[in-house]
């Protein structure tokens, strides 16, 4: 994939849709969009009706819409969406087995029903009698997708995808990277992810490393007309080492009190790099998290605040993971997972405090939504988080 240049290309090879971008005067980006977006609209006719204003419909049927309510609904209804993650047993069934939504064209129609306006992937694949089969990482693949996109009214925000083991990039990593960037572009996605941390260590050194690698990433999504972002679980959020004395290995044994993806954000360029928070894991990390040992030995305690993180970096937080939980203070977590909506995490009070309700993109999620005894749960749970979160208001005091 070539990055964007507003240099004229005057190469004798040029294709026609290459000729045809240039004579519109827009970026590549924008180009595959809009054409994707046209042949979805002569190729897909809508089976059930599902557009933007079926959804609208929806909202205003059920209450769910922004009007009426004073300005107090904390998740516009063109906001609200959903981790593929969350249905991921639907999208991969068998459609020749089950009467039940199956494959992405079902599953996007059935989503679509419920009022969610956009979708997070978590990878291509589905079950390979579903329509369009199981290849769909690929340009074609992506076309497909778009045209089922549009065909019930949603939008492709991101996906957990691929992020380039190998620092410094060899060329088939560099090369995987930029055709998982055409991809987003093709189906027409602000943002591009991982559900990985961009180190596992706790060491200061390692962490810089995985800066500079984050800020070339990001530099080559930027071009493509892509965010880069990672998703993070509670580890992230722990204390990074780096200070007092050192081990044998002549590591850092004690900490300042920064947190790891605290330090990340301060090492990173913001124009090329951001962040999903997972606000449950989130959570645990405030539960886990919570004392560390100081260069001088001395133990200092720091409760984390997931809002107040965001709250002070806002505009690097363009998506984040609704998850719910109940309390348990017995399994290490200090939560038990749960459809969203369902839990004690205060999400009235964690959206009102972090405000740009029209920028930030609350994605459900709950990883253990798919039953292996009750093959409907997992969309019946995403039926609740979309009803859940839809009626999220702030609170008035």
């Amino acid at each position: 994939m070539t990055p964007h240049s507003d240099t004229p290309r005057t190469d004798a090879t040029e294709g026609p849709e290459e000729a045809l971008r240039r004579s519109l005067g827009v970026g590549r980006r924008r180009f595959l969009s809009t054409c994707t977006a046209v042949a979805g609209a002569a190729i897909a006719a809508p089976v059930l009706g599902a557009s933007p204003a079926f959804a609208q419909d929806r909202d205003r049927t059920h209450g769910h819409g922004d009007h009426g309510h004073g300005g107090d609904v904390l998740v516009p209804a063109h906001r609200r969406g959903i981790i593929l993650y969350t249905v991921r047993d639907a999208i991969g069934r068998d459609p020749l087995a089950t009467d039940l939504p199956s494959g992405f064209r079902e599953v996007f129609g059935q989503l679509a029903r419920f009022g969610y306006r956009q979708v997070e992937f978590a990878g291509y694949g589905q079950h390979a009698n579903a329509p369009g089969g199981a290849a769909l990482e690929s340009v074609e693949g992506a076309r497909q997708l778009r045209r089922w996109l549009d065909e019930y009214g949603l939008r492709a925000q991101g996906n957990h995808g691929f992020i380039p083991p190998s620092w410094p990039l060899t060329t088939a990593d560099l090369d995987t990277f930029k055709k998982h960037l055409e991809i987003a572009n093709i189906l027409g996605m602000d943002h591009m992810g991982t559900g990985g941390d961009p180190t596992n260590s706790s060491y200061r050194t390692d962490w810089d490393v995985a800066a500079d690698k984050w800020n070339a990433l990001g530099k080559i999504a930027h071009r493509e007309g892509i965010k880069l972002y990672t998703h993070n679980h509670d580890a992230a959020y722990g204390f990074l080492l780096d200070g007092g004395p050192l081990d044998d290995l002549g590591r850092p044994t004690r900490s300042s009190g920064i947190r790891k993806l605290e330090y990340f954000l301060k090492a990173t360029d913001p124009k090329y790099v951001w962040l999903e928070m997972d606000i449950f894991w989130a959570h645990v990390a405030r539960y886990k998290f919570h004392t560390y040992t100081a260069h001088d030995g001395a133990a200092r305690e720091k409760v984390f605040d997931p809002a107040g993180l965001v709250a002070r970096h806002n505009k690097r937080y363009p998506l984040f993971h609704a998850k719910d939980g109940t309390v348990n203070t017995t399994n290490g977590q200090g939560y038990d997972m749960v459809p969203f909506g369902t839990g004690v995490i205060d999400y009235a009070t964690f959206f009102s405090r972090v405000g740009e309700r029209n920028y930030h993109n609350p994605m459900v999620e709950q990883d253990n939504a798919p039953s292996s005894t009750d093959p409907g749960q997992s969309l019946r749970h995403a039926r609740t988080g979309y009803d859940n979160l839809a009626a999220l208001r702030r609170r008035r005091r």
